[in-house]
C-alpha cells in the first residue's frame, strides 16, 4: 500500500490504447499515479504488482485474458482492490465471487464519475 501523504498507485491493463489513454487522464485529474500496461504480461513483467493500491483490467485481452490475471494477481496479493472491465456484457457472468475481497466490473462505455466512485471506494478515500 501506498505510504500517508504520497500518491495512490493505479494500474491499468487493457489492449485499447484509447481506454488506456480514457483511464490515464481520468485518474491522473484525481491526483492518483496512473501505470498503463497494454497486455497482462506487460503488467507482470514490470514488477510493479506489490507496489499496486488497485489494478484496472480489461477482461477480454490477447494472451493472457483479465480472468487469469485475476487469479494470479489474487494468489500473490489477496488484497488488492481489482475492478474488471469488459465490452461484452455477457462476460459478466464469468465474473467469480470472491469473498472478502473488493472487485468491481464495468461494462464498456462506462461512465468516469462511477470508475473514479470505484477507485475511491476500493482506495477507501471519499470523494469530494
Amino acid at each position: 500500500m501506498t505510504p500517508p501523504n504520497s500518491r495512490f498507485v493505479v494500474a491499468v491493463v487493457d489492449d485499447e490504447k484509447s481506454i488506456l489513454q480514457s483511464l490515464d487522464f481520468l485518474l491522473q485529474s484525481a491526483d492518483l499515479a496512473a501505470h498503463l500496461f497494454t497486455s497482462a504480461s506487460a503488467l507482470i513483467a514490470s514488477n510493479t504488482l506489490l507496489q499496486l493500491d488497485c489494478l484496472i483490467s480489461d477482461i477480454d485481452m490477447p494472451g493472457m485474458d483479465g480472468f487469469q490475471l485475476l487469479r494470479l494477481v489474487r494468489a500473490i496479493r489477496p488484497e488488492l482492490p481489482i475492478i474488471l472491465i469488459t465490452g461484452y456484457p455477457e462476460q459478466v457472468k464469468r465474473i467469480p465471487f470472491l469473498d472478502g475481497s473488493y472487485l468491481r466490473y464495468f461494462i464498456k462505455p462506462f461512465n468516469g464519475s462511477e470508475m473514479l466512485a470505484a477507485v475511491d471506494d476500493a482506495l477507501g478515500q471519499p470523494r469530494a
